[in-house]
């Protein structure tokens, strides 16, 4: 007996109507089918009832998207269904939604912010729990060396995926409304630009969804009009064992939180987690893993990279993507304001880089985003004043401390916040200054549009995207590596991404300092082979294109006090400067065993506040490095393995001997 799924709008007219599909009552009754959705045995007597459409029109679907989202409302049995368009006026009843259910607070001191708070077991993106599917697991990572752990992404079958869904979703939404959130990749309709579709029980991720992304009716018509494919995106928060002591403003499952792709179809599923990085499925899900494995079919580049134009005092524009991991600066180089006169930094995207090669074969490149969600802590006037001139208007802020004069606190506002200004932590609990546990939690974030950002970039949105000159490598690498160096060619590029070792950070759920392999900045996020990724990157060298050049930087190296060598933030405008010269093809810099670095007085110092140890800065231990080629060697030896390319086995061996013979 099908389900009745009754558009509200025409009850008052007696016409209702009645979609093909059952109701899934019990997981055992019913076998997952490819396109993750649920096929019920006949023999199954199941009772219907009707599911009402609470906002939108059925008529706004085309038909395979309306198939689609009607399967899996017999999946979840959602109570109602709300077809999503992005509207102010949607938006409003959205966060007074969440402020009535208790998701959100409002801050009053700012202009339509707000603050959530999470579980406490909900903080971060679940790189454990998240999974590639594939036929065979050599198609999702490379084959470890005997007794070692692969850690370039976890791979399920095709059955085990499958029966993950059955055991998680059958009616997960029952109670709640199932929100069906349109959006695109980049600006609609341009040919960079991919459109999805995520469903969800979640209002936080519907707001969260329209910020970061270009969400609404506008791209359902450009689904009606083209008949175009789209990225199926289902999510839930998920429906805890009975009797888990969960906080009830903020449903989650975390026991049973587990991501699933399945690249072949384009498809995402994510349960359990309201977090960010795990529920908005356009961002990590779509943009890097779901991307990367649509862009190695279709010959790009989809990167975790912010995006940036520089114009020089001579009035020379150029466009640089850099490759950071989360939580290591790429919010603040991408919003950076100069410290070297006459220099502008505009921003064209903080995180995601989509880059392609145009038909004059230049790399160009579009951020597939909307919106910023940025690491709160350590942001502030100092360290990055234009995110502090966008997050304050029409933002979520999540698992900040709030204040009692109606504001946010993080570590690194201290400075900014009257010493008589109350605090409550991230977990609603009164926090005192000096407290040993921070007010804010490490990984708490500001979702806000990027157009807000008093330096976007003019041409952020363009449809064709910006030219890139190059493209920065680099991580926080607290001894050894100099402050900038250039690659000596593209394959000694590649082999820089693929060699990328950080200190670990606090957005996923690793601990403490650790130096972590993190090729690309994206470990986490690889959608396919990094064998196979870094083979597809070499491929980019191809007769006509005009590639980048690719420079390695590092803000990061410490003294022998302990103390950062590099002032950071505004100055690296001073390396961004080095980096241009570079690209204009000067001749300011020499030969070292691991790349090009800046002549004697090529590097700006002029109006330093501080004076800078260059030689520390720049100096190349031997014995650091000889101990970096053996890790590098071993960590490619127990985890790529036979699926390494042999250009960049070579590349290594190369630095291998330059380095013996220093």
């Amino acid at each position: 007996m099908p389900t009745r799924i009754v558009d509200e709008k025409r009850i008052s007219s007696g016409v209702e109507e009645e979609c093909p599909s059952i109701i899934a009552k019990h997981a055992k009754k019913c076998l997952v089918e490819p396109s993750f959705g649920i096929r019920f045995q006949p023999q199954a007597q199941l009772q219907a009832r009707a599911v009402s459409l609470s906002h939108g029109s059925w008529d706004q679907l085309n038909g395979g998207l309306r198939t689609w989202v009607q399967r899996h409302v017999d999946l979840c049995q959602p109570d109602s269904v709300h077809i999503c368009d992005g509207s102010e006026s949607e938006n409003k009843a959205l966060l007074a939604l969440m402020q009535r259910q208790g998701t959100i607070q409002p801050l009053p001191k700012y202009d339509n912010c707000w603050l959530a708070r999470t579980d406490p077991a909900d903080v971060a993106r679940v790189e454990s729990k998240t999974f590639i599917c594939t036929p065979t697991k050599s198609e999702t990572i490379p084959e470890p060396a005997p007794g070692v752990v692969g850690t370039l992404g976890n791979w399920i079958s095709p059955s085990d995926m499958d029966k993950a869904i059955a055991d998680r979703f059958p009616g997960c939404m029952k109670g709640r409304t199932m929100y069906v959130v349109p959006f695109s990749m980049g600006p609609v309709g341009s040919p960079l630009s991919k459109v999805g579709v995520e469903l969800t029980d979640s209002p936080y991720v519907v707001s969260s969804m329209r910020v970061m992304t270009r969400m609404g009716a506008a791209v359902l018509d450009l689904l009606q009009n083209t008949q175009a494919e789209f990225v199926k995106c289902l999510h839930s928060v998920g429906r805890p064992a009975s009797g888990s002591a969960r906080h009830a403003h903020w449903p989650c499952d975390p026991e049973r939180t587990i991501i699933l792709h399945r690249p072949a179809n384009n498809e995402i599923v994510s349960y359990g987690s309201g977090y960010g990085g795990n529920s908005l499925l356009g961002k990590k899900c779509l943009a890097l893993r779901i991307g990367s494995t649509i862009a190695r079919r279709e010959g790009w580049l989809a990167e975790h990279m912010l995006l940036l134009g520089i114009t020089n005092p001579q009035g020379q524009k150029r466009y640089i993507a850099a490759a950071f991991p989360s939580a290591c600066g790429k919010t603040n180089l991408a919003m950076m304001q100069p410290t070297l006169p006459g220099y502008k930094v505009e921003c064209v995207g903080d995180d995601i880089a989509w880059m392609r090669f145009d038909s004059s074969g230049r790399l160009r490149a579009i951020n597939p985003e909307n919106g910023f969600f940025g690491v709160a802590p350590g942001t502030s006037r100092k360290t990055n004043p234009n995110a502090m001139d966008t997050v304050f208007k029409d933002t979520i802020f999540t698992n900040v401390a709030a204040t009692s004069d109606g504001g946010v606190f993080w570590e690194g506002l201290e400075d900014e916040t009257p010493a008589d200004v109350a605090i409550t932590d991230w977990r609603g609990n009164p926090w005192t200054r000096g407290s040993a546990t921070p007010a804010a939690h490490p990984n708490s974030r500001f979702c806000s549009p990027a157009s807000q950002c008093p330096i976007i970039d003019p041409q952020w949105e363009a449809s064709e995207g910006v030219p890139i000159d190059a493209i920065l490598f680099g991580g926080r690498r607290p001894a050894g590596v100099p402050l900038v160096y250039e690659a000596l060619s593209w394959r000694h590029g590649v082999f820089l991404g693929a060699a990328m070792r950080s200190e670990a950070t606090a957005a996923a759920e690793h601990k403490g300092k650790e130096i972590m392999n993190d090729p690309f900045a994206m470990r986490p996020f690889f959608g396919y082979n990094f064998g196979h990724y870094l083979a597809h990157w070499l491929s980019m060298e191809q007769t006509g294109r005009k590639l980048p050049k690719v420079f390695h930087v590092n803000w990061f190296r410490k003294g022998n006090d302990g103390k950062f060598l590099w002032p950071g933030f505004g100055e690296n405008s001073r390396v961004l400067d080095w980096i241009i010269k570079r690209v204009e093809g000067e001749s300011v810099a020499k030969q070292t065993p691991v790349g090009y670095v800046p002549t004697a007085g090529s590097l700006r110092l002029d109006g330093l506040k501080e004076e800078v140890d260059m030689k520390q800065l720049f100096s190349l231990p031997k014995d650091f490095w000889l101990q970096e080629t053996e890790d590098i060697a071993r960590y490619f030896n127990n985890q790529v393995g036979a699926d390494l390319p042999p250009a960049i086995a070579s590349e290594l061996k190369a630095l291998q001997e330059r380095i013996a013979k220093m």
